[in-house]
């Protein structure tokens, strides 16, 4: 839940899910939409889907018990080099270090390192490096130690406090005040607009929702009908004929916008960017005289707003045009 998340913001989210679901075989076993609906607002619903196969896995290789090696963690779905590290050393005890993104900018300070730090050669030496100095009997401490260092004195945000740091007698960006350098990256590609109209159907004191495929972005989620471009209230009677049906009532809901990531695979704290993207959206609340003849799936229902509500998991970008229904 941490990654890409604050932690006050995850301390509500992680206590409602241990009681959902307080032991391994719980998560394995639960309802897709229950999961997601626990998940909801949190954001990169990738990481929900991939704890429950992670425990499915857990259950089905290593018999219901966490697996209790670096090597055997990392195999588990979701769980990337440092969230493996970071567990097999301070649960554990295991001599592996634990490198996220606060490793990452000390180290490439303390030597002015320009080396991209997405590449997998920087990585591969870096961890050499790291295996070397972790004392056996503390690696738990050890990589705590460099977390808190990150978080705390050489920042990701604003000027490090080097004053208070135990390497500032031989941080070479010290030295040079070179600090905002590093850590080097790779430019972040260029946003791509996408404009989205966002439909609202309402017949009888029920909505029209429909589920994401369960592959994707915001797979497996729920959401309003769409259509691609802004369109006008022109364009939608005649969407409204073509589905055999009208309407009592048109009601512009106003202008929404969301920016989506979608990345290769996560490195737990570095996503490997595949490109990004910003919805633009408008929604339209449409109340119809008739049921519409809009074919729909086993994977689109109507239902009402208090249902939904308490049922049905809706993608934050969503919540604008969500909250217009619910009372």
């Amino acid at each position: 839940m941490l990654q890409q998340t604050r932690v006050e913001a995850v301390k509500g989210y992680y206590a409602r899910f241990l009681t959902a679901f307080p032991n391994i075989k719980s998560l394995a076993n639960a309802p897709q939409d229950e999961l997601m609906k626990l998940w909801q607002g949190l954001g990169y619903y990738s990481r929900a889907n991939n704890l429950k196969r992670a425990a499915i896995e857990i259950e089905e290789r290593f018999h219901g018990e966490f697996p209790r090696t670096y090597q055997e963690i990392l195999s588990l779905p979701g769980i990337g080099e440092y969230t493996a590290g970071a567990i097999a050393s301070i649960a554990l005890g295991e001599a592996v270090p634990a490198i996220d993104g606060n490793v990452y900018r000390i180290y490439t300070r303390l030597f002015e390192d320009g080396s991209d730090i997405t590449k997998a050669a920087f990585k591969k030496q870096l961890r050499s490096e790291l295996l070397q100095t972790i004392p056996p009997g503390a690696p738990g401490i050890y990589n705590q130690a460099w977390m808190d260092l990150g978080a705390t004195i050489c920042q990701p945000n604003g000027a490090p406090l080097c004053d208070k740091c135990p390497f500032v007698s031989r941080c070479q960006a010290h030295i040079h005040d070179s600090w905002s350098a590093f850590p080097v990256k790779p430019p972040k590609k260029k946003r791509r607009i996408e404009e989205k109209t966002v439909i609202l159907l309402e017949y009888q004191g029920t909505y029209l929702v429909q589920k994401r495929p369960p592959k994707g972005l915001l797979a497996g989620l729920w959401e309003f009908p769409s259509q691609e471009g802004f369109i006008s209230t022109e364009e939608l009677q005649k969407l409204l004929e073509q589905w055999n049906t009208s309407a009592s009532n048109i009601e512009l809901l106003g202008k929404g916008k969301l920016s989506i990531t979608l990345a290769t695979h996560w490195t737990d704290r570095i996503i490997s960017m595949l490109e990004n993207r910003e919805w633009h959206m408008i929604g339209y609340l449409i109340h119809l005289k008739q049921a519409p003849s809009i074919p729909l799936s086993e994977d689109s229902i109507w239902v009402t707003a208090e249902k939904m509500q308490r049922e049905y998991s809706i993608p934050s970008a969503l919540r604008l045009y969500y909250s217009k229904i619910i009372s």
